[in-house]
């Protein structure tokens, strides 16, 4: 899965110039977060996961879900951290034995939490900047594949909602987003 990470995290480029021109306040297909809280999650969870992946991190603090502050150039900020997230998890080193996420977890399982997570937030980012990202069918397959393995255990742990029923004829985002609890066809 190392192969798709790069890929994945390229469409989140114009999704974030394109949010960089919007208001913050604008709604994302979680109910819970407007533009400015994915941001924040994005903008908090990126050098994190990166940080985990070199084995230099131990993950979030015990708590609240936290954020980080969408001011300033917000936008390099976010670029730099994804940059670095794709470098730290393209190499597949990155996924061999295990990284500290609060506890011992095998890295295969946040790897596949990270490339989860580009594709996730970057479907939630083009919902809600009006934008359809693009990946190639791998990309989404691989995706597919690691958000199914996780998608009980997210539920479990209140990251994921119920599933939602994709219908029929769904695209392989239709189905990885409906895994997640979203609706496929919210903010269209």
């Amino acid at each position: 899965m190392h192969r798709h990470i790069a890929a994945a995290a390229a469409a989140h480029v114009p999704l974030v110039a394109a949010a960089a021109r919007l208001p913050l306040t604008r709604p994302t297909p979680c109910s819970e977060w407007d533009l400015q809280d994915l941001l924040g999650h994005l903008l908090y969870w990126t050098p994190v996961l990166a940080e985990v992946g070199r084995r230099s991190g131990h993950g979030p603090a015990d708590g609240p879900e936290p954020t980080a502050p969408v001011t300033g150039d917000w936008p390099v900020r976010l670029h730099a951290a994804r940059e670095d997230l794709v470098v730290v998890w393209s190499e597949p080193a990155a996924w061999d034995g295990t990284v500290t996420m609060g506890e011992q977890v095998p890295a295969a399982v946040i790897g596949g939490m990270v490339l989860g997570e580009l594709v996730v937030h970057g479907w939630d980012l083009g919902r809600a900047v009006g934008v359809d990202p693009q990946w190639p069918a791998e990309v989404l397959d691989a995706t597919l594949t690691a958000v199914s393995a996780m998608a009980e255990q997210g539920r479990g742990m209140g990251v994921f909602a119920p599933a939602v029923e994709p219908g029929a004829g769904a695209t392989p985002i239709e189905r990885i987003v409906a895994l997640t609890g979203r609706d496929p066809g919210c903010g269209r």
